[in-house]
């Protein structure tokens, strides 16, 4: 029992670390589609030129899109069934952490007004109050799957995760966005 009790709060930490790295997934689709006839997709130009990200993420997405398409069995075609189009949306998200401990409380210490660590003046107890803020960009990929006989949209998946502004995370931060948004294809009606 005492094993299981200091177990739980790793176990507590490790569901926390894994579910703020998850991408939400999501997918809507005409039901009229005809998915098993799809065999071939190319990029829709004009739609992935007004999406509002870098060039450089652009291609990053592209690159992993065509990777999954490759997979499915689908070939890159100048006259295709699907045309593939994106959009993106982000929004900031901002937390403030009260950096609180020990006893706490109002008042200043030794070294001055509202900071220190000491007891020596007014207020009671000891501990840090300062609040620290950290900001964090939370996105949304939509991919679109554009039958281009019809023009017309026959599936979209959406994933929405928080992005990464390390360099080298990023790359793979967004194949993981792709990889999950496209296990939602084709639709499980269609399977």
């Amino acid at each position: 029992m005492k094993k299981l009790l200091n177990t739980l709060p790793l176990l507590a930490l490790l569901i926390v670390v894994t579910s703020c790295s998850s991408v939400r997934v999501a997918a809507d689709y005409d039901k009229n589609a005809r998915f098993e006839e799809y065999k071939t997709f190319a990029f829709f130009k004009t739609g992935i030129d007004k999406a509002e990200i870098s060039d450089l993420d652009k291609r990053r997405i592209l690159r992993a899109i065509e990777a999954e398409l490759l997979a499915k069995g689908f070939t890159k075609s100048e006259k295709p069934d699907l045309l593939i189009s994106l959009f993106t949306k982000s929004q900031q998200r901002v937390d403030v952490y009260n950096n609180s401990w020990g006893y706490g409380g109002w008042g200043w210490g030794g070294f001055g007004p509202g900071w220190g660590w000491g007891g020596f003046g007014p207020g009671w107890g000891w501990g840090w109050n300062q609040p620290s803020v950290s900001t964090s960009t939370q996105g949304t990929l939509y991919i679109d799957l554009i039958d281009a006989n019809k023009k017309e949209l026959v599936w979209q998946g959406m994933g929405t995760g928080y992005l990464s502004r390390n360099m080298e995370k990023k790359e793979a931060r967004i194949k993981e966005f792709v990889t999950e948004i496209m296990t939602k294809y084709p639709p499980i009606a269609q399977r």
